[in-house]
């Protein structure tokens, strides 16, 4: 066995470290896909609220997501990003609030199936990031959107997680290797 893994190697003859990592990686991606998809899916049913008897939990609804918008808009220091969530995103959240749940679905169903699955982490970081800049100086939590959703979002953006338990291991070869797969 070689030291590194080779795009034409897979996963399961590579060395042990790396079939380690490589697997965290997948996990990482189908638990973010989870998180993606549940909130995209808590949009379509506008049902964020649940209680399980043993667990209760919540989701973000479109209409909680247009108010942590709104919210974020408001008290943002970031005038041309407050702005533009202000003057078009809000404004037009009967565009906005649908394409916002579409795009989550498929960021979630990319993550969870490793399709594409660099491409999906982008979509997630463009659509969280202005939130989270937004966010900055609003006296929260420091590190809430870096620790949960910035930095596995950038990680699953660089590492091709989908090529381990995913269909990126198929499709990648087809394009070479290249970026998003």
């Amino acid at each position: 066995m070689t030291d590194t893994a080779t795009p034409t190697g897979t996963v399961d003859t590579a060395p042990r470290p790396y079939r380690l990592m490589a697997g965290a990686f997948a996990a990482l991606r189908i638990f973010m896909g989870l998180v993606f998809l549940s909130n995209g899916l808590a949009k379509v049913t506008d049902v964020g609220n649940y209680d399980w008897g043993f667990i209760s939990f919540n989701l973000i609804t479109s209409p909680t997501a247009q108010a942590i918008a709104g919210g974020a808009a408001a008290q943002t220091y970031i005038t041309p990003l407050g702005a533009f969530f202000q003057g078009v995103v809000l404004p037009s959240w009967g565009f906005w609030g649908p394409f916002l749940t579409l795009v989550e679905v498929l960021i979630g169903l990319g993550l969870l199936f490793g399709v594409a699955t660099r491409l999906a982490a982008v979509g997630g970081l463009l659509l969280l990031a202005p939130i989270w800049l937004m966010l900055l100086r609003s006296g929260g939590y420091l590190w809430e959107y870096p620790s949960e959703d910035i930095m596995p979002l950038v990680l699953l953006a660089i590492v091709p997680a989908g090529r381990t338990a995913g269909l990126d291991r198929f499709l990648a070869p087809r394009v070479r290797y290249r970026w998003p797969f």
